[in-house]
């Protein structure tokens, strides 16, 4: 490690003398990383966050390449009576059908085709029983009219009651597709009616998004919605809308977080430095390491995702930090009248070693991080681990040469810029170094009694902002169609494999009874009843019976349904080709083929977690027997993989980074002791944090678990510093806590810029991650400059007592020995 230290130092001494090569050479590799950088572009995908040899990401892409897009573009006509509603929906549905990429259009539910032929969905038996109640009651009243018949019983009519046998049928494909309050997709007293186009492509690729939804709006544009009342309009809704919206929202956040990032980090680096060029040495290796990060990233991934787009703002508050020791150390070096070149040598000789050690090892946790087979988590931990040592080469290249050309140009620091000799709060801490650890002891001990408290939020609405106008709008089109628009998906390859899915998939629904996370099963044969001949004959029989009922002794509801079922009993059997088209075609493969896909529609809300991972676990163990393995897709497939892998690698990716940090600073500092000192006030500030949690509200959800390695690898260079400055020969602890101290309240705030900048995202899942962050920074910085420092003074007047009591016992010793040759003396 001293030899890095020197060569550090000797490079930074050899860019101060020849600033002008080093400085052309970062130019030249920022204008190239720059070039590559600025085609960079955001992707916001979820599918795409998961390995390609997920079993849930193949299912997915053989659903889009046989199906086509799985969601709707749902336009939502609001503000006029039910009369005009439905006006407008007959008015734009063959418009909208007619624009290139939209295959059809759903605008009414097919209820009567399936109405008049219900009593097809009606086994046989219960056909026949009823022809029992019919008969029953038909015989009653026919003894009621001999003038003859006594009732010794007083026995009431048997009843006309079919509400049992509807309940049967009520489950079913056709009645849950094509009845909910009419045949529009209409609710009257909300005034929404709401039409359904399925586009011919995924709505996972953006540049199609786009095109459709702008296809879609401009044919909204051009129509006169005011015929339709005074205060109708029009909105797009459904999950090519959303996808937009969703990727519109993070490419803000992106820039409004990083733009107020860098004003804060401006303004403090003007406050801790008090001078405009100090400012920008910090700033300018900085900007040169993150466009050559950026650079690299382009050229590797060609792309950044919901994570990473943030990277700058993050390593940007982290690089920051390395800067403020640097130029700290080199002014307060400077201050005491070091030339510009010796002090240059000796910051990055000492500070400089102490910054590469810390950027390595958290560059270490980042890449443990990047071990993870999520995407968003392994690109943000390459990328970060990347990005640090890159950013620690900057410095190395441009912050000397700057310094150097600074020198020629004969600037010379004020001395304000130095930190002050004696720091009031050193003092404080040496007086009362035993009560400020006890009272820190205490607090921690308060702080871990809240542990067990701490949560972990599974509502998937952290990945997404559901509060969003469209994902608003969304979730009331899903309530007046009455079912989820993002059906689980089972791809069948022949008839028999569709039949024998679908009956498995309706047995385990049975099975799990009222904890089923399936609503209902559809496929084109569901819907369409077997054994229609020998029901035919039953129904026929059944015609019979209708017309010897007698209407005049009904009540009028009874009356209402005679007229349906002698209506119904006249239905002719009905094949697939006799479906209505409007029922077809959402069976139908992209090149036209029917059947061959089994919808699975979810009981349960797709935010939850935990019922995502229940409905994934409920149809995949969906085993027909005799049929081979089929592909099921669904986001709810994607999204429960998504859980599954979270929880899975996160406690071995926190376990794999504290022990790589441990064993790096092993190492690099050459001591466990040291490795183990400057790693506890990074362990005690975790413990402190999920302490805080609870008190604070806040819970770990799917994107900021990411945090806690995260810290791990960014609070640890604070006790790296403040412990070997203080092991260095003759330190005196108030000048360097006075200094060090000061430069690591600049680093920790800085950084916590970086992520506090998340603090501004409306996208909840990333602005969870800066509070948990800005949490974990705030408990490291009071651990690092009130507790640990006066833990530090305990443990260090332990060892000089116990020292001087050892070297008081050996003089004792030696005095009291036998007598004999005088003993060696022995130096320590």
């Amino acid at each position: 490690m001293v030899r890095v230290e020197r060569t550090l130092g000797a490079v930074a001494a050899h860019n101060h003398r020849r600033p002008a090569l080093a400085l052309l050479l970062a130019v030249v590799l920022a204008a190239v990383g720059a070039f590559f950088a600025k085609d960079l572009r955001l992707n916001a995908n979820l599918v795409d966050l998961l390995p390609k040899s997920f079993e849930s990401v193949q299912d997915l892409h053989a659903l889009e390449q046989r199906f086509g897009a799985l969601g709707w573009v749902a336009v939502v006509g609001e503000g006029g009576n039910a009369e005009s509603l439905k006006r407008f929906a007959d008015d734009l549905a063959p418009k909208l059908e007619a624009l290139p990429g939209i295959r059809f259009v759903e605008v009414k539910r097919p209820g009567a085709f399936f109405r008049d032929r219900a009593l097809y969905f009606l086994s046989e038996d219960d056909l026949k029983e009823v022809s029992r109640r019919l008969e029953a009651r038909i015989t009653w009243e026919k003894q009621r009219a001999n003038p003859l018949y006594v009732d010794l019983l007083d026995e009431g009519p048997p009843s006309l009651d079919f509400s049992d046998l509807e309940q049967k049928y009520g489950g079913s494909a056709g009645q849950r597709l094509t009845t909910n309050g009419g045949d529009y997709y209409l609710d009257p007293d909300a005034r929404r009616v709401v039409l359904l186009a399925k586009p011919d492509t995924t709505s996972a690729d953006l540049g199609y998004s786009r095109r459709i939804i702008g296809e879609v709006r401009t044919l909204l544009d051009a129509q006169d919605v005011s015929k339709y009342g005074s205060d109708f309009r029009v909105n797009i809704t459904g999950t090519f809308q959303k996808k937009l919206d969703q990727q519109a929202q993070i490419s803000r956040d992106i820039a409004v977080s990083s733009a107020v990032a860098l004003a804060l980090m401006l303004l403090y680096l003007l406050f801790h430095f008090r001078s405009a060029l100090a400012v920008g040495l910090v700033l300018t290796p900085v900007g040169a390491g993150l466009a050559w990060t950026y650079g690299l990233v382009a050229a590797v991934y060609g792309q950044v995702n919901l994570l990473t787009g943030f990277l700058g703002a993050i390593l940007g508050g982290l690089g920051i930090e390395h800067g403020i020791h640097l130029l700290g150390r080199y002014l307060h070096l400077r201050g005491e009248g070091v030339s510009s070149e010796a002090a240059t040598r000796e910051s990055f000789t000492h500070t400089g070693g102490a910054a590469l050690v810390s950027a390595l090892v958290a560059a270490l946790t980042f890449f443990v991080l990047g071990t993870s087979r999520f995407r968003a988590f392994r690109e943000f931990g390459v990328i970060a681990g990347v990005g640090m040592l890159v950013l620690i080469a900057a410095y190395v290249l441009v912050l000397p040469a700057l310094l150097g050309l600074a020198c020629r140009w004969r600037w010379r620091p004020r001395l304000a810029t130095a930190a002050p000799r004696h720091s009031p709060m050193g003092r404080v801490l040496v007086k009362h170094r035993v009560v400020i650890t006890a009272v820190s002891a205490v607090l921690l001990a308060g702080l871990l009694t809240q542990v067990h408290r701490l949560g972990f939020d599974y509502d998937f609405r952290s990945l997404e902002d559901e509060g969003l106008p469209s994902f608003v709008l969304d979730r009331e089109v899903n309530r007046i169609i009455g079912y989820s628009q993002t059906p689980v998906v089972v791809l069948a390859d022949t008839p028999q494999q569709e039949q024998a899915m679908v009956h498995a998939l309706q047995e385990a629904q049975r099975a799990h009874g009222k904890d089923s996370t399936i609503d209902f099963v559809a496929s084109l044969s569901s819907l369409v009843p077997a054994d229609q001949q020998a029901k035919q004959a039953v129904l026929q029989s059944l015609s019979k019976q209708l017309e010897d009922v007698p209407e005049e002794r009904l009540s009028p509801q009874q009356r209402e349904q005679l007229a349906s079922l002698r209506r119904e009993v006249k239905a002719q059997p009905f094949t697939q080709e006799d479906l209505p088209a409007s029922v077809r075609q959402q069976f139908e493969s992209r090149q036209g083929g029917a059947g061959g896909f089994v919808m699975v529609y979810p009981s349960v809300s797709l935010s939850d977690g935990k019922a995502v991972r229940a409905l994934a676990r409920e149809v995949r163990g969906v085993d027909p027997e005799g049929v081979q393995r089929s592909p099921i897709a669904g986001e709810a497939m994607v999204m429960a993989d998504i859980l599954d892998m979270v929880t899975h690698e996160g406690p071995l990716i926190l376990g794999g980074a504290t022990l790589a940090v441990l064993l790096a600073m092993w190492a690099t500092l050459g001591g466990l002791r040291m490795a183990l000192l400057c790693l506890a006030p990074t362990v005690v500030s975790l413990l402190a944090l999920v302490g805080l949690m609870p008190l604070m509200g806040v819970e770990f959800n799917y994107l900021n678990i990411l945090v806690v390695p995260v810290l791990i690898g960014t609070t640890v260079d604070a006790g790296v510093h403040l412990l070997t400055r203080l092991s260095s020969p003759s330190s005196d602890f108030v000048a360097v806590y006075s200094e060090t101290g000061r430069a690591i309240c600049g680093g920790l705030l800085t950084s916590a810029m970086g992520f506090g900048a998340l603090f501004l995202a409306d996208h909840p899942g990333l602005n969870s991650i800066g509070v948990v962050a800005n949490l974990g920074f705030a408990s490291n910085l009071l651990i690092m400059l009130v507790a640990f420092p006066a833990l530090l003074l305990v443990l260090s007047e332990r060892r000089l007592r116990l020292h001087r009591a050892r070297r008081a016992q050996e003089k004792e010793t030696t005095v009291a020995g036998p007598p004999g040759p005088k003993p060696a003396t022995h130096t320590s």
